[in-house]
């Protein structure tokens, strides 16, 4: 089975003053092409840094980490930028879509740094709302929209440059149970027509619906599990 992300020797410090606060330690980690993974633990347990690492947003103090067969440890921030962009598909809790633009121009916005033509942004952008449900309301801004749906927007601009892999960060958090629900629904369909996501949530429940659960406490990888727990 093909690697998507796989992470060696990972360490991240951050400098309090003078004094070197570590926040990962000696993470190894391989997510593979079409994997559905959790990532749990308690508030600090460095969840929020290693998925920011993976997302090309942070660097790690030393260490290797190679997405889709490069290693981006040592990039330059405009590589890190291009990789970030083309290759990662990020879905985040508070939905940070862009409030003056309306769902479709928020679904292109990935589309136009890659500089993709207009009218195949346009194109693409339709065809990922209507296969999300949101045809009818692709001309609506975020404010004139539903939780449940500005996550659905949010997806489908993941979705955009065709990602190696999705960073799913309390893709729920936001939501009340039901929506939350049909939102899972949707990453399962994604996970089963071979998309690779990784997902950040404190909910037990959702991640059993993960092929595996890693667990994170103080800066290490503590065990992973299949979707049974076991």
């Amino acid at each position: 089975m093909k690697a998507v992300l796989d992470i060696e020797n990972v360490q991240k410090s951050y400098l309090l003053g003078k004094i070197e606060v570590p926040v990962l330690n000696d993470i190894n980690l391989t997510i593979n092409e079409g994997e559905f993974a959790a990532i749990m633990g308690p508030s600090g347990s460095g969840k929020s840094t290693l998925m920011n690492i993976i997302g090309c947003l942070d660097r790690p103090t030393s260490g290797k980490i190679v997405i889709a067969d490069m290693d981006i440890s040592k990039l330059s921030e405009i590589e890190l930028a291009r990789i970030r962009g083309k290759k990662i598909g990020f879905v985040f809790q508070t939905f940070n879509l862009i409030p003056r633009l309306t769902a479709q121009k928020n679904v292109e916005m990935p589309m136009v740094y890659q500089d993709i033509p207009g009218k195949m942004r346009a194109r693409r952008a339709k065809t990922l709302l209507e296969l999300l449900g949101l045809g009818e309301r692709s001309g609506h801004k975020p404010a004139e929209l539903s939780g449940g749906q500005r996550q659905r927007v949010a997806i489908a601009r993941a979705l955009a440059n065709e990602p190696e892999i999705i960073l799913a960060d309390e893709p729920t958090g936001n939501l009340d149970s039901k929506t939350g629900q049909e939102i899972m629904q949707i990453f399962d369909k994604l996970h089963s027509e071979g998309r690779t996501i990784l997902m950040v949530t404190h909910d037990r429940e959702l991640a059993g619906n993960c092929d595996r659960i890693i667990r994170l406490k103080d800066g290490k990888i503590e065990k992973g599990e299949n979707e049974n727990g076991e």
